[in-house]
């Protein structure tokens, strides 16, 4: 069968044999490629889409939007080519090349799925809203506490040094708040609350027993220049690619700190389709891709893969890398792999208008918004018996225009500078339990535009969600009107899953073979030279934005995966 291909073409294996392949080029595989090159290994990063250069392939970003067509808006063609993409906060007519075309990238949704997606060099790093919160030992023991899900190899202390060394060249700017479900990072300096935000947090901080804190939000923009990278402009425009490096990207940070080595090789165009395995030695040789604009397929080896094609797009190459040693998928003997698909539920909150302050504003465009943690389930005081785990807000407060103007003329532009009055909105993050039954599996009977396979997703959110949706809701509307805020109204518009865009779980980390994929150091457990470090290893999913904690997993990988190599382990 395919997968346990032993065919050789000897020109070909001398000329595409590396040390490490890294599949997928975003957040994880960025993190991959830099570590491995670093660390002396001749590494191929292979790509399935085009390929993004930093600050010349960012488009149209430095106009205003009366210099663009549509305005920085949706056109009926948007909309047509693309109705999942276009409906992302962050797809603009400046952003929207970096969104797939959801006609040429198919899927079946089996229950409501909005799968956001960019298939680039970067991949959603360069779109991504680069909030950066480190998990706590409450939610790598959660799984364990309340037996949901696999208990988690590994607990905060094994991940916190990998936390230090990461973060300060992503660059993460925030305050140190001593709080115990949200462990502090290495900070580059905090960007400000304004004025009416610094009135609500320090009424919310003072209200509540349960010791709800609103603190300013930790982003991965650059308040200070990091390297050569920075500082951030405040244009708030992240999403269309940031030609300062105002914040952190694979492109601005991570390939180029790779290519810098002389180590790295980059292939865009090269579409994965499976891993190549040796069933006498029990490890993959490589793997084969397509060629997405020549159609040829290719293989390539190395002694180490890591696999960081997104939580779907790597549970898609493992399912379909079919062998005779692994009938079900690739380290697939668990059954698990493509299960326990968690996003995080949002789209829920509140909104308030606030009298005062007329004479204050604001000034510049700050990427970045006001942060509540999670304050319920972390203790005795605060646990619940309506529902398991947590969530937290984020939000800000703002003046906009006035609601009203007439005149003409002079009278007119005179009356549109003057502001409106301030308004604040909350909201809510929460965490996704993992369920056998979320899942992906292969459609082999609906292909894409190159002949492959298509996904089916069948994903919701279930009782606890929808539970604790309620208390987040409530609980923001409580918050607002302690924090002065009149005229309160909340929402709940129930987005369906994915459209958080945080993916995770689909090849879980676990400390047993026959409930998990992944062992403690991010292995297959059934071939230990292949990684997974993107949001598929992950085993439970916080409510905290989960990007950060994929760098540490994949940084604390690397350094144990060329460890093993340099004492012939793998």
């Amino acid at each position: 069968m395919p997968g346990d291909s032993l065919s050789l073409n000897t020109r070909s294996v001398s000329q595409n044999t590396y040390d490490a392949i890294v599949v997928g080029s975003g957040i994880s595989g960025g993190w991959a490629a830099k570590e491995l090159c670093e660390k002396g290994l001749k590494t191929l990063v292979l790509e399935r889409g085009r390929n993004v250069v930093h600050v010349k392939d960012y488009g149209d970003t430095t106009k205003d939007p009366w210099e663009l067509p549509h305005r920085n808006g949706h056109d009926n063609k948007d909309r047509e080519n693309s109705p999942i993409q276009s409906k992302c906060y962050a797809y603009d007519e400046v952003s929207a090349h970096f969104f797939v075309n959801d006609k040429e990238n198919p899927y079946t949704q089996v229950k409501p799925f909005d799968w956001i997606r960019g298939y680039h060099v970067g991949g959603r790093s360069l779109m991504w809203g680069r909030q950066c919160y480190r998990w706590s030992d409450i939610d790598f023991g959660a799984n364990g506490k309340d037996g949901h899900g696999v208990d988690w190899p590994i607990r905060y202390a094994d991940i916190e040094p990998w936390y230090d060394y990461v973060e300060p060249f992503v660059g993460i700017n925030g305050s140190a708040e001593g709080l115990p479900q949200l462990p502090d990072s290495k900070f580059l300096p905090a960007m400000e609350m304004n004025c009416v935000e610094k009135h609500v947090a320090e009424r919310i901080n003072k209200g509540f027993p349960d010791g709800r804190r609103m603190i300013m939000g930790r982003s991965a923009n650059h308040t200070h220049q990091v390297g050569d990278r920075g500082p951030c402009q405040y244009r708030n425009k992240c999403h269309q690619g940031c030609p300062f490096g105002g914040y952190f990207s694979s492109n601005s940070a991570t390939l180029p700190a790779a290519m810098k080595t002389g180590n790295m090789t980059l292939r865009p165009y090269s579409i994965v389709l499976e891993l190549i395995y040796d069933k006498d030695k029990k490890r993959a040789r490589g793997v084969r891709i397509l060629d997405s604009e020549t159609m040829k397929t290719e293989e390539y080896y190395a002694k180490i893969i890591f696999l960081n094609a997104s939580t779907l797009g790597t549970a898609a190459i493992l399912l379909n890398s079919v062998s005779e040693t692994f009938p079900q998928g690739f380290g697939n003997s668990s059954g698990q792999v493509g299960h326990n698909l968690m996003d995080h539920h949002y789209g829920v909150g509140a909104n308030g208008d606030f009298d005062g302050f007329q004479d204050k504003y604001f000034y510049g465009r700050r990427p970045n918004g006001i942060y509540i943690p999670r304050f319920r389930n972390i203790s005795e005081q605060t646990k619940r018996t309506d529902y398991l785990r947590g969530f937290g807000y984020q939000g800000g407060a703002g003046r906009g225009k006035q609601d009203w103007a007439d005149g003409v003329g002079i009278e007119l532009k005179e009356q549109l500078t003057e502001p409106g009055g301030w308004s604040m909105g909350i909201g809510s993050w929460g965490e996704c339990l993992p369920y056998y039954e979320n899942k992906i599996t292969l459609n082999k009977d609906k292909k894409d535009k190159w002949g492959l396979p298509t996904l089916d997703i069948d994903c919701e959110f279930k009782e606890n969600e929808q539970a604790m949706r309620k208390d987040m809701m409530n609980s923001a509307a409580e918050m607002l009107e302690k924090g002065g805020l009149k005229n309160i109204t909340t929402y709940d518009s129930a987005p369906a899953p994915g459209f958080c865009i945080h993916e995770m779980g689909t090849a879980r980390m676990g400390k047993d073979p026959k409930t998990s994929v992944l062992n403690k150091w991010n292995q297959v457990h059934e071939s230990k030279n292949v990684f997974i470090t993107d949001g598929s290893c992950m085993a439970s999913s916080a409510c905290q934005n989960p990007s950060l904690t994929y760098m540490a997993l994949t940084a604390r990988a690397a350094d144990f995966a060329v460890k093993e190599l340099k004492k012939g382990d793998l």
